[in-house]
């Protein structure tokens, strides 16, 4: 059986690592990929909010509203 990730997410670090611990609160498994560490272990510079979490398409209804109440509380 393959399974397919989507970028759920983007953003700076801490701001990622939040949304992760809610999704995981809430049994949706993660996985993070920071782009800055790897342009930095690669030798080259990314941006700071090049820091993505996916999470399984099965998952993205019940990820969608977690995602949409996070976005609203950091931006306000």
């Amino acid at each position: 059986m393959e399974t397919a990730h989507i970028t759920i997410f983007s953003g700076s670090s801490i701001i990622v690592k939040g949304l992760q611990n809610r999704l995981e609160d809430n049994h949706i498994n993660c996985i993070i990929k920071d782009r800055v560490e790897s342009a930095r272990l690669g030798g080259f510079g990314e941006l700071r909010s090049a820091i993505e979490l996916l999470i399984l398409k099965t998952d993205v209804e019940k990820a969608q509203p977690i995602v949409a109440s996070y976005k609203k509380e950091i931006n306000s």
